[in-house]
């Protein structure tokens, strides 16, 4: 019987972590305006470059498997062209959302019935980090394109930080 309830007990707490939403977040990949290992000139909406490109793809095939529902970005293009190959290939449509509604955003990430991409900004993703219930976001310097974020939602959300190229 001891054996029967500690098989019950872990079926319950496999299928509840199961449950639980995962939300990636990242920054957009690298902009077309920013010159090699320089600062952005700050256009008002450059392309990915060639490597953010590259970046964009190596999401989608880091991402595929991962049970991605929903797909959020900014209305920018690099946001856009970051999601873009992990969308064509889950055959999903983004949802662009105001960069300055971040309560917005997460409202909807967390409404998401599956696993969630969010691609923001160097200045967006703490933020996000912080209201998806992450302590002591990390804060990401402008050449730091190469942070993917894994936030398990929970009672006590978890983050692991991973790094792509």
């Amino acid at each position: 019987m001891q054996r029967l309830l500690l098989s019950v007990m872990f079926l319950f707490v496999a299928v509840s972590a199961a449950a639980q939403q995962t939300v990636f977040v990242v920054r957009h990949a690298e902009r077309a305006d920013a010159a090699a290992g320089g600062s952005p000139t700050m256009a008002s909406d450059p392309d990915l470059s060639e490597a953010g490109r590259a970046r964009a793809q190596s999401l989608a095939t880091a991402l595929k498997d991962a049970k991605i529902t929903a797909i959020f970005v900014t209305p920018y293009k690099r946001t856009q062209q970051t999601a873009e190959p992990l969308a064509k290939a889950l055959g999903l449509q983004v949802t662009a959302i105001d960069p300055k509604d971040a309560a917005g955003l997460i409202e909807k990430a967390k409404a998401a019935s599956g696993n969630v991409l969010i691609v923001g900004h160097s200045n967006t993703v703490p933020d996000i980090l912080t209201r998806l219930g992450v302590t002591d976001a990390p804060k990401l310097a402008d050449d730091e394109y190469d942070n993917l974020f894994v936030v398990v939602r929970g009672e006590k959300p978890s983050l692991v930080r991973l790094r792509f190229r």
